[in-house]
């Protein structure tokens, strides 16, 4: 039984699933849309909404947080010019999944 286990595992090894979700949140927010498949959009969700957080609260710790899951330096540094202050007024539900 899966009581209280939190995530999906995508049938990937947990080094191959961090990989994944960080090319994923790069390429989102580089983009800001992304196709891919639906399941993978739920799991790679929640991580996109915390690092736009991070870009709305500023800061160089912030910045280090992000960068930790971000791959591109220029990509981190669009979610905290553009992105961050985009959403300062909208507290949650930065991301939306549509099907196609």
């Amino acid at each position: 039984m899966r009581h209280k286990v939190a995530g999906k595992k995508l049938h990937r090894s947990a080094g191959h699933r961090k990989a994944l979700f960080r090319n994923l949140v790069t390429e989102l927010m580089h983009h800001e849309k992304i196709v891919t498949t639906e399941a993978k959009a739920k799991a790679v969700r929640g991580l996109a909404e915390q690092m736009i957080t991070l870009g709305k609260k500023g800061g160089l710790s912030n910045y280090r947080r992000a960068l930790s899951v971000i791959l591109d330096e220029k990509v981190a540094e669009k979610v905290f010019t553009e992105l961050g202050p985009r959403y300062a007024a909208r507290s949650s539900g930065f991301t939306r999944i549509i099907k196609l």
